[in-house]
């Protein structure tokens, strides 16, 4: 196409004089958005610009034209630059926010999307899938973009294979910055996916270089690869829970990429499948991931396996790693009566190993005879076995400018030069990070009287992170509190504040909203009879964020106006983090103190991730006491977790309303520790094991009138996994 003398430059401000200027674009043009807020703008871009010049879309001035509500972008064509946009406030109406694609035969070509931010613009429901960015076509650039707070399902930014005109792309995927990706309590939460199962025998080619990710905890898999000859390089893993995985496709390279944990649970590094994986030169430290989110896992494979299961591991080079501070590298992960192909032809040589804790550090599985070891270095932790290969030392680590250890005196690990990419170094110079820390007590603190409603107009005032500081005395709320937002409410320490509330509700949780409350009194007794009631429950519509609970020094009492009266009800497409209580008392309760079992379809979905509770009396409670439900046979989530120690039960789980039959049901959680508690006149603890490694502690317990637990194994094998010590569970024959 001749390209004209001039370009033309098109100055839109609004979405007619957009879609007129986009039908006549040639080489060299540029189009720029006005400054504002474009509601509902689907855009499409195509044409054909050249290397020198360019087809351009770009904002006024970069981060002032908001793109909110229904809308998205669609780029084909050749030689398509983009810059300066952010997507807030919507979602998408299609399966993509950004597509390197207009229609499925307008692909693009050589084009990029730079110093774009995509901020929490996910679909209402979480379970409603799309990707964040589709990639399509061949030796289209990614880079230097932010997209964080991705909440609902589907991959946050996928490259697809679908087509011939879209393998062996060349793309690159440089310089970005996914933030947080909150736990989905489901399948399909992947950060970045190359390829799927069904093209997985082709070559992806896509470079994957100097990324930050940035707590992104979706699920098992913070990186998908399901193609081949892709290269992951330099990239910065930051306390992310899951691994970078190999899934599928062969011949891969992972190199110079640094894992840094600190510590979280379940953060771990590289999972090794397939054929001829080179993983060369990368530092994880401070990891405590097990199983397949170990540090490094190499799995056992599934011999002449079909594409969508595991092809054994063959071939596999790994060397010059470090490992240190970390709880677990296995090999022959997965080992079972169908992955019974061991690695083969492989080697595991010049690695720096460092575990931590009093357990195994060094996990074998299945024969690893396949695996040839030399020049490794373990400084700490325990190997199951002796491997040859792997000598043990007493050299002392040091940290190097660089911010990584090294052994003293020895080039084992990685090479001195490794620099870590930093998160001022990607995304968006002008739009912020965001920040971790504690989500309550950000903001400021408002006084509250006793009363009528005081406490209603009081809470209508509140803006994210107050707290509100209630004075001793009774206080009587008429209306439900809608939270929309993370709010404290504290009673006095040495006093009493008691609430009493007249709808079926205290608080209902809606999009954005965490609770935290602490040194209350909550009575039940003037709340009306009516199904559902709950003293917190979530909001009958889809909730895209994830929510913290906390109860610490609370009292609650006389919820028994009806027969299933709860302290907190989790309802569908809602996902707590944490629900947490502490040093609490809850007497005469016809229902639960928690439900989180109303993801029941057994899709591997979930509510909650982790429940702790400590230190808190529990007495004539009819229902269930906690029932947190998890089916399915999914293996991409590591929750849920429950944590019960040190608390004391009487006259619990045992209404004739209770369909259980338990005063504990923890079906599918994959953390239990249930230690240190004692029970008088208790229905039984029902435990069900549904799919993976369940980790079940039942210690120190003692009982009078309640029978010992109720344990199933839906899908295993064998004996039940759980471990029982130093428990006394007397008096009561199982019913």
């Amino acid at each position: 196409m001749a390209v004209p003398a001039q370009a033309e430059q098109y100055f839109v401000k609004n979405i007619d004089e957009y879609n007129e200027a986009a039908k006549k674009l040639v080489a060299g043009d540029i189009i720029i958005l006005a400054n504002g807020r474009w509601h509902d703008f689907e855009i499409k871009i195509s044409g054909k610009g050249t290397k020198e010049k360019p087809i351009t879309l770009i904002s006024q001035d970069p981060g002032k034209v908001v793109i909110t509500g229904q809308s998205n972008l669609r780029i084909g064509g050749e030689y398509i630059l983009v810059t300066g946009l952010v997507f807030l406030n919507g979602y998408s109406p299609t399966g993509e926010v950004i597509s390197f694609r207009r229609s499925k035969d307008d692909l693009a070509r050589n084009s990029r999307v730079t110093e774009v931010v995509i901020d929490g613009f996910s679909k209402p429901d979480r379970y409603e899938s799309d990707y964040w960015v589709g990639m399509y076509g061949k030796n289209n650039r990614f880079d230097h973009n932010h997209l964080a707070g991705k909440t609902n399902k589907g991959v946050t930014l996928a490259v697809r294979l679908d087509s011939k005109d879209s393998q062996e792309n060349g793309h690159r995927i440089d310089h970005n910055y996914f933030g947080h990706r909150p736990v989905l309590g489901s399948n399909g939460g992947e950060t970045l996916r190359i390829g799927t199962s069904k093209y997985s025998m082709f070559d992806s080619n896509t470079l994957v270089e100097n990324n930050y990710f940035d707590r992104c905890d979706g699920e098992v898999e913070i990186i998908s690869s399901k193609a081949g000859r892709n290269i992951f390089r330099g990239n910065m893993f930051f306390e992310s829970s899951g691994t970078l995985t190999l899934r599928h496709g062969d011949g891969n390279l992972v190199e110079n990429n640094v894992f840094f944990g600190n510590g979280k649970d379940h953060t771990g590094g590289i999972r090794v499948i397939n054929r001829d994986q080179t993983i060369r030169n990368n530092y994880m430290e401070g990891l405590r991931g097990t199983g397949f989110a170990s540090a490094l896992t190499v799995m056992n494979g599934v011999p002449n396996s079909p594409v969508n299961r595991y092809v054994q591991v063959d071939n596999a080079i790994i060397e010059n790693n470090s490992v240190v501070d970390s709880t677990r590298i296995t090999f022959a992960a997965g080992a079972d009566a169908e992955r019974s192909a061991v690695p083969v032809n492989s080697r595991f040589e010049n690695n720096l190993l460092g575990g931590t804790g009093a357990g195994t550090f060094l996990k074998v599985q299945d024969d690893i005879s396949g695996i040839a070891f030399a020049g490794n270095m373990l400084v700490d932790g325990k190997l199951e076995k002796p491997i040859a290969g792997i000598s043990e030392s007493e050299t002392a680590l040091i940290r190097a400018e660089n911010g990584l250890l090294y052994p003293e005196g020895s080039d084992r690990g990685v090479s001195r030069d490794l620099v870590p990419v930093t998160r001022d170094q990607v995304g968006v110079k002008w739009y912020p990070k965001p920040s971790a820390g504690d989500r309550f007590g950000a903001g400021k603190s408002i006084s509250v009287a006793p009363g009528e409603d005081t406490l209603t107009e009081a809470f209508a005032l509140t803006s994210d992170g107050d707290r509100l500081m209630l004075s001793a005395g009774d206080y009587l709320v008429n209306k439900i509190l809608p939270l929309d937002k993370v709010l404290s409410i504290a009673g006095p320490e040495n006093a009493v504040a008691r609430i009493s509330f007249a709808r079926p509700s205290l608080v209902e949780i809606r999009q954005g909203g965490s609770l935290r409350l602490s040194n209350l009194v909550i009575d039940g007794e003037l709340a009306p009879d009516s199904v559902g009631n709950a003293v917190i429950r979530t909001t009958i519509y889809p909730i895209q964020s994830n929510f913290l609970i906390e109860l610490d020094g609370v009292t609650v009492a006389n919820l028994d106006v009806n027969k299933s009266f709860h302290v907190v009800a989790l309802g569908k497409s809602s996902f707590a983090d944490r629900i947490s209580i502490r040093n609490s008392n809850f007497t005469n309760i016809s229902g639960s103190v928690l439900q989180a079992a109303a993801e029941a379809e057994d899709y591997g979905q979930y509510n909650v991730e982790y429940v702790d509770v400590a230190n808190s009396n529990f007495k004539d409670i009819g229902g269930e006491i906690f029932n947190i439900y998890r089916g399915g046979r999914d293996e991409s989530t590591f929750g849920p977790h429950f944590s019960l120690t040190g608390s004391a039960f009487m006259n619990v789980g045992r209404s004739s309303n209770n369909v259980t039959g338990a005063s504990v049901v923890l079906h599918g959680v994959q953390h239990s520790d249930i230690n240190d508690n004692v029970f008088q006149d208790a229905a039984p603890i029902k435990i069900t094991h549904t799919v993976g490694r369940p980790r079940t502690r039942i210690t120190n317990n003692i009982s009078r009138n309640m029978p010992a637990p109720i344990l199933e194994e839906l899908n295993y094998q064998g004996a039940h996994r759980a471990i029982l010590a130093g428990n006394q569970f007397e008096g009561a024959a199982r019913p």
